[in-house]
C-alpha cells in the first residue's frame, strides 16, 4: 500500500492482497418480549421494586414497600397498574451456588406472589451481588449509610432486572426458572 501526500492511498500492483475474516458481531439480535417488567428484592424488613420500560432495555428503581403481609397484594397493585407481563424475584444464593434459608424464603415469597399474580408469570433469577453492586452505585452517587438504607432494596431490584434483561437479550429466552403456578 502506498500513501499519497493528499492522505488517500493506493494499492500496488505488486502488492499482495490480503482477505480479511468476515465481521463477527458481537450481539446479534435475538427474540425479545417487549413489555414492562417488574423485579423484586425479597428483604426481611423492605421488598425492593424495580420496573423496566415498556422496550425491555433499562431498569430503573420504582419503589420500596415495606415486608409483611401486605407486601405481595402491593406488588400485584403495582404489576397491574405498571402492566407488567412478568415479575422477577431475586434468589439469593450462595458464592457456589447453594441455596439457603433466605433462598428458601424467596422461593415461598414467588410461589405465593405467583398464585397471586397469575396469569403473569413469575420466575427467580439469581440475585448474587445485587445489593453489594447497588450499595456501591449509591456510595458513587453521594448517598451516606443511612440514606442508602432506604432505597438501596429498589436499587438492588433494578440491578436484577437489568441482569435479567440483557440475558433474555442475549440469548432470546426468558432469564431465570418460571415459578410453577403462575402464568407460562
Amino acid at each position: 500500500m502506498l500513501l499519497r501526500p493528499s492522505g488517500g492511498f493506493t494499492v500496488s500492483e505488486s502488492a499482495p492482497v490480503r482477505q480479511l475474516p468476515p465481521v463477527q458481531r458481537p450481539f446479534t439480535q435475538r427474540p425479545f418480549r417487549p413489555g414492562v417488567r417488574l423485579a423484586v428484592d425479597v428483604g426481611s424488613v423492605r421488598v425492593g421494586v424495580a420496573r423496566s420500560d415498556p422496550g425491555g432495555v433499562l431498569a430503573t428503581p420504582l419503589t420500596v414497600v415495606p415486608s409483611g403481609p401486605g407486601a405481595k397484594a402491593e406488588l400485584a397493585r403495582l404489576a397491574a397498574d405498571q402492566g407488567a407481563i412478568e415479575v422477577i424475584v431475586g434468589l439469593p444464593t450462595s458464592l457456589s451456588g447453594r441455596e439457603g434459608a433466605a433462598a428458601a424464603g424467596a422461593r415461598e415469597f414467588a410461589a405465593d406472589l405467583a398464585r397471586r399474580l397469575s396469569p403473569i408469570p413469575v420466575r427467580l433469577v439469581d440475585e448474587r451481588f445485587t445489593t453489594t453492586e447497588a450499595h456501591d452505585a449509591l456510595r458513587r452517587g453521594g448517598k451516606d449509610a443511612r440514606a442508602r438504607r432506604q432505597v438501596v432494596d429498589a436499587a438492588a431490584a433494578a440491578v436484577l432486572l437489568q441482569a435479567a434483561l440483557d440475558a433474555e437479550r442475549a440469548t432470546g429466552r426468558p432469564a431465570g426458572q418460571l415459578v410453577p403456578g403462575g402464568g407460562a
